[in-house]
């Protein structure tokens, strides 16, 4: 533990561990051995002391009364809820017995963790755990769930996840961003944004849904859901028509540009608008904006790359800076992501030699569903954590019903007794972030951080690492790599001389400063890691992966004959599951809503306010209706996944299609479709007007 945790009062550095690009810096304040307040770090060099309501409250979470504080075994029915406390001896030998008569009997395949990034930290996401399930011999997790059909598409274009640097933005006259609803999903940049607003910039924000961001914005442009690639291809159109085209920056740095001129001629404004919704005066108005003003920046959110085509909208909006150049100014180009300039030696932390060889399986976590009622040869057992499946798994309805399984051996390690861990036969009782040792690297700012332990751990709670050494230690497994502390994991991260901009960090320097910024490295200083060298506009790799080598737009595929696109979004207030069983997010963010057209809503006679059931060949929601003009017409967005709570039908997710992106397993949340219907109430409960017995 660290000396922190044998101080009972003061204020510690620290870092938020959520899901979020901004990966704040934090200070914590703590009396008699709790953290009673929770603020930001306002030397931070990005975040400057700002931080969520969601990292502000956490002290609630932490304390919360529901949670976990001893580990538990199943004794009622899957679903019930109804366990009964063991101790940690009892729950570690449960668990190895089985998983040992399972490898006996069906394989080590049989056995599949499923995990995501509910916690950061790179040690308790993907340390420890790597090493024993590679050296189980497990099926492995395909995990792509949130950013890789973007990635895929962007690292096409310009090799590695590598963009503007985001302190930069204070720099930009034009900021452009693009499905991102970033004052809930990436504060700082707006508050960057607004910084160089400040100076005479123009802030355009452009997705299917005005949200927080598009309220905020100078102009925002609606757009049809899966469209964006075609509004890429429409604006490069018009930016080469009208000579806006930096062609000396062209000529150097990319290839395939004339083949591009040619081919965007088809993109024009007209056949544009039909396709995204965006007027052709819009079209025009936007392009020369963006054409005349510089430096201008993108900032690529994730909402667009989960589509069937997402990924190629992503490689398609990602050429956008290099036509006109944005590259070498000073705030101008794009951000998707900036990982590549913290990315450590997996490695030495995954341990992947620990397979040997073995030639494991991999399942897509998008179609977890399929996978837990249909694989061949079964999944036997599943080990969860970080991470809620039953409510953020896309098909949600047939991954509930995986989850049932009688004959599935379902063990959950986290904080609550979440939906998912209702199904659980041994539920292991988590750390928060705040009791751990971790490090962070961002995958917006260039900035990593360090967790050193706060707390003591809640009750019996332990962090993944030391589950999966216990279970290792059961397991009989003698290697050395599951006696390695925390700190070595750390040293063994930042031991990487394949990335230069992590040369002068290390886990003293980290612990001395709290975080440390990656060596700084221009983008064009060298050649860019895509075959060429260069800025891919045409791409021969993706011809020879079987995609168009030239950015094309492809309509989404058919979703049945529901007349409406459904975006379930995030919200302001949780992130993904996360906060969605703390009162004070709930109240904060009051109903889960259905955001209507006022022309939809006209034609299906419901008024704001009003209960809508939304219903497809998945399943059905019983959602409040929000009218306006916040979405075109044919389109519905709701936000936030909220609790699957007791005479309620709000899981969206439950709605989602399982099918796979265009590039890299990516998951399709946004590219389903729904049928709606007013609801009237009878007997005090609301049953759908057309179909009452659906209820």
């Amino acid at each position: 533990m660290s000396t922190y945790t044998k101080q009972q009062n003061g204020i510690f550095p620290s870092v938020c561990p959520l899901d979020c690009p901004d990966q704040c810096g934090l200070i914590l304040h703590k009396t008699d051995g709790k953290i009673i307040k929770v603020q930001g770090d306002p030397n931070h060099p990005v975040t400057k002391g700002n931080i969520c309501n969601k990292v502000r409250n956490m002290p609630e979470r932490i304390y919360d009364s529901n949670r976990l504080t001893t580990p538990l075994k199943r004794s009622g029915p899957k679903g019930s809820g109804q366990f009964e406390p063991i101790t940690w001896e009892e729950a570690i030998g449960s668990i190895t017995s089985k998983w040992k008569n399972l490898i006996a009997t069906e394989g080590a395949e049989s056995i599949l963790p499923y995990s995501f990034y509910g916690n950061m930290g790179i040690l308790s996401a993907e340390g420890m755990d790597r090493r024993f399930f590679h050296r189980l011999g497990a099926s492995r997790l395909d995990q792509t769930i949130c950013s890789v059909a973007g990635s895929v598409g962007y690292n096409y274009t310009m090799g590695g996840s590598f963009g503007m640097d985001p302190e930069d933005t204070i720099h930009s006259k034009l900021i452009i961003f693009w499905g991102i609803n970033a004052v809930s999903t990436n504060m700082h940049q707006v508050a960057l944004a607004q910084k160089a607003r400040k100076k005479g910039a123009k802030i355009v924000v452009i997705d299917v849904h005005k949200n927080r961001t598009g309220i905020l914005a100078d102009w925002f442009i609606p757009i049809l859901p899966g469209t964006d690639s075609a509004l890429a291809l429409g604006l490069m159109n018009i930016l080469f028509e009208k000579r806006f085209a930096d062609l000396e920056f062209l000529r150097k740095y990319t290839v395939g540009y004339e083949e591009l001129q040619e081919h965007v001629k088809q993109y024009d404004p007209h056949t544009v608008s039909a396709i995204t919704g965006v007027s052709v005066e819009e079209l025009q108005e936007l392009a020369a904006l963006y054409g005349g003003i510089s430096p201008s920046f993108i900032r690529i959110g994730n909402g667009l790359q989960h589509h069937d085509n997402g990924g190629m909208a992503v490689r398609t909006i990602a050429c956008l800076p290099a036509i006109t150049g944005q590259w070498l100014k000073k705030g101008g180009g794009a951000i998707k992501g900036n990982s590549g300039y913290l990315a450590h030696n997996k490695a030495a932390v995954q341990r992947p030699d620990l397979l040997k060889d073995k030639e494991t399986r991999v399942i897509n976590m998008n179609q977890i569903g399929n996978a837990l009622l249909d694989a061949k040869p079964p999944i036997s057992s599943m080990f969860v954590y970080n991470c809620n499946p039953a409510v953020v798994a896309p098909e949600g309805q047939k991954v509930r019903k995986g989850l049932e399984r009688e004959d599935l051996f379902l063990v959950v390690h986290d904080l609550f007794l979440t939906e998912t861990a209702a199904y659980a036969d041994i539920v292991l009782p988590a750390t928060s972030s705040f009791e751990n040792t971790d490090f962070y690297t961002s995958y917006w700012h260039k900035y990593t951080q360090i967790q050193l332990p706060v707390i003591e751990p809640f009750g019996e709670s332990k962090s993944n690492p030391d589950v999966f050494r216990l279970l290792a230690g059961a397991m009989g497994f003698e290697e050395d790599v599951f006696k390695d502390s925390d700190e070595d994991m750390i040293d063994q991260a930042f031991n990487h001389p394949a990335n230069p901009c992590l040369a002068d960090i290390d886990l003293q320097m980290l612990k001395t400063n709290q975080y440390a910024k990656a060596k700084d490295s221009s983008l064009f200083s060298g050649p860019l890691p895509t075959p060429s060298g260069k800025i891919e506009l045409l791409s021969k790799r993706m011809e020879e992966d079987g995609y168009p080598a030239l950015p094309t737009y492809i309509p989404l595929i058919s979703d049945g004959d529901h007349p409406f696109l459904f975006v379930p979004g995030p919200n302001h207030n949780f992130l993904n599951s996360t906060f969605n069983n703390n009162e004070k997010h709930i109240h904060l963010e009051r109903t889960p809503q259905l955001h209507l057209n006022s022309m939809d809503a006209q034609e299906l006679k419901v008024e704001n306010g009003e209960m809508v059931r939304i219903w497809n060949d998945r399943g059905e929601c019983f959602l409040q209706a929000a009218v306006g003009d916040n979405v075109l017409p044919g389109v519905a967005v709701t936000q936030g996944l909220w609790a699957d709570l007791p005479g309620t039908k709000q899981l969206v997710n439950t709605l989602t299609p399982d099918r796979i992106a265009d590039m890299g397993g990516g998951a399709t949340f946004f590219s389903g479709r729904i049928s709606i219907e007013k609801m009237r109430l009878i007997g005090g409960n609301d049953v759908s007007e057309q179909h009452p017995a659906k209820k």
